[in-house]
């Protein structure tokens, strides 16, 4: 972690609404992304990005390392996403949304792009959880896995089966 952000931490933890600003847009882009690969559901992504950041100002002095902000902040949205997957499935309903469709002139990429995310609402959490920080964010698995606090072979293990599952379903939807 460069030391500029970790200054911004620091700032942010003590009160400066100004610091804590500039962390912000720094992180909504990943943290939108991230939200709305689990949810696939705009909306939601963007109303889980909003409550992340108000959680985390309000719990950033709790916060025990700055080095930690990172994947103290995508454990935050992990959760509220879990929340909501199973409020969702609670009230047995699924994403109004699905896929945000553009005007997009090539078709094919479109179409492409709806078959994914199609085939990655198939996945259990879990495996999406994985192969969105992995594939979307770029994280390592290292990270991955101290990002939601499990081990790296269950991280592995976990990212192997859902681009198998993965792959399945974008065969099956070819046929």
């Amino acid at each position: 972690m460069d030391q500029e952000l970790f200054d911004l931490i620091r700032k942010a933890a003590s009160g400066d609404k100004d610091a804590f600003a500039l962390l912000v847009n720094r992180y909504k882009a990943s943290i939108y992304r991230y939200a709305y690969g689990m949810l696939s559901d705009r909306m939601e992504a963007e109303d889980v990005a909003q409550e992340a950041f108000i959680k985390a100002f309000y719990s950033l002095p709790k916060l025990e390392s700055s080095f930690a902000f990172t994947s103290w902040l995508t454990r935050i949205v992990s959760n509220l996403c879990y929340d909501r997957l199973q409020k969702r499935k609670k009230e047995n309903t699924t994403p109004h949304e699905g896929i945000e469709r553009t005007a997009h002139d090539d078709l094919q990429r479109t179409d492409m792009q709806m078959s994914i995310q199609e085939a990655l609402n198939t996945l259990s959490p879990e495996h999406r959880e994985v192969m969105i920080l992995r594939d979307v964010e770029g994280y390592s698995y290292d990270e991955i896995a101290g990002m939601i606090h499990i081990p790296l072979g269950t991280v592995k293990s976990r990212m192997n089966t859902a681009r198998l599952l993965l792959r399945k379903e974008m065969k099956r939807e070819e046929n």
